[in-house]
């Protein structure tokens, strides 16, 4: 893997959620800024979003927020960045927090959390990129995730291989060292 410089963040945007998710956001994102490295995100100021932007602001990175028109229509993107981009789409959104980033890190969240993780697994399956993508399992919080794809495996749709697409840690402090790992190569896309 090149240098590490940027890091995206995916996770969730509701702030109904328990205090152990939030207080894992405010700690990743202090620990961004004391590696000297720029957070990548969703440009929400809400839910964990909010939350590991600021305590990435707080502790003196560069926090940039890429936003939809249609989601910073609601009034929910955060206007204390680095740099905040309004983009016309989901896709270019995706695409362009993909190409700022260095590795992926996904807190617990929602479909939109699920919707952007599964699209960076897709690519490395896809040999798109090798960048590192890391779940972080907060008190099991991925298990029904890990699950699926074990019976994705058995089921055969997908090669066992492809639990190589993305690493688990159970706490922020071992993102670090998981991203630095060795990352194994996809598995072949087709079956012959």
């Amino acid at each position: 893997m090149a240098e590490l410089r940027s890091l995206c963040v995916y996770c969730g945007s509701s702030s109904r959620v328990d205090e152990r998710y939030k207080t894992a956001a405010a700690s990743l994102g202090a620990l961004i800024a004391a590696r000297g490295l720029q957070l990548v995100y969703g440009g929400g100021r809400v839910g964990l979003m909010g939350i590991v932007a600021d305590a990435a602001l707080g502790a003196g990175a560069q926090v940039v927020g890429i936003i939809p028109e249609h989601i910073q229509a609601l009034e929910v993107e955060h206007t204390g960045l680095t740099e905040l981009h309004v983009v016309d789409s989901m896709h270019t959104r995706k695409r362009m927090m993909f190409d700022r980033s260095d590795a992926f890190v996904v807190l617990p969240g929602g479909l939109g959390t699920l919707d952007e993780a599964f699209e960076m697994l897709t690519w490395r399956q896809l040999r798109l990129h090798e960048k590192p993508v890391v779940f972080v399992d907060i008190d099991g919080f991925w298990r029904p995730f890990l699950r699926l794809v074990d019976h994705m495996v058995a089921q055969g749709f997908c090669r066992p291989e492809n639990r190589d697409l993305f690493q688990v840690v159970e706490t922020v402090e071992e993102v670090f060292g998981a991203i630095a790992a060795p990352q194994p190569i996809a598995a072949p896309i087709v079956d012959r």
